[in-house]
């Protein structure tokens, strides 16, 4: 079973995707730190605004070693960089077989994958057994990093975080290549007014509800 979860930065769609994988004993992908990575080099080499020659050409070399701190790789001059690299055509089509891969032929003989991220349903995996859009507002997910932030005592203001939340779905929807958006198959889930608890007891309840289906076919 593949099971598809998109969504902006912030929803949640993260650690929804991990506790499911735990649950299930699926394989999880967070396909954002494959983007993340390669944001990574690209800032490691002095690369700000990268051309499409030089973004295609790191996302090439990027392996599993790449994804191997991912704390490292959640920082917000990352996130930027990682938004950047995305809208490139090369980036993504580098970055394509490894997430398929992933997808098709789960690690450790899996029984399933979960993969987040912003196109699994409408591009990576358009036939997924299960595609979920995970959203939640700008103000809502702005305000989770607010928190978040201050508890590892970064002192940005609410206001900075929040145009770099409408700056990068901007950025995400706009995008010629897979843009952002829902599958048109895909069950949205609004973590608005959702705490972490009751948005995975929604999706179990839809995981579930399709696992009793295959079995009974």
């Amino acid at each position: 079973m593949i099971i598809a979860i998109d969504g902006p930065a912030g929803a949640g769609k993260g650690t929804l995707a991990k506790r499911l994988a735990q649950t299930l004993g699926y394989a999880y992908l967070d396909t954002g730190l494959l983007y993340r990575a390669v944001g990574a080099k690209l800032l490691a080499a002095g690369i700000q605004d990268p051309e499409p020659a030089e973004a295609t050409a790191i996302a090439q070399t990027l392996t599993a070693n790449d994804l191997a701190n991912p704390d490292a790789l959640r920082g917000e001059h990352n996130g930027q960089a990682a938004s950047k690299a995305a809208a490139i055509p090369g980036v993504r089509a580098a970055l394509f077989a490894f997430q398929t891969q992933f997808a098709t032929h789960p690690p450790n003989d899996a029984a399933g994958a979960i993969l987040d991220g912003r196109d699994i349903g409408t591009v990576i995996c358009p036939d997924a057994d299960l595609k979920l859009f995970v959203t939640a507002s700008a103000e809502a997910r702005a305000g989770r990093r607010f928190q978040e932030l201050q508890q590892t005592g970064d002192k940005r203001i609410y206001g900075d975080i929040l145009k770099d939340v409408e700056d990068r779905d901007r950025r995400d929807s706009e995008r010629e290549t897979a843009p952002l958006r829902s599958a048109d198959d895909a069950i949205a889930i609004d973590t608005t007014e959702m705490d972490a608890a009751a948005v995975y007891a929604v999706a179990l309840q839809l995981v579930e509800r399709l696992r009793k289906r295959h079995s009974d076919d």
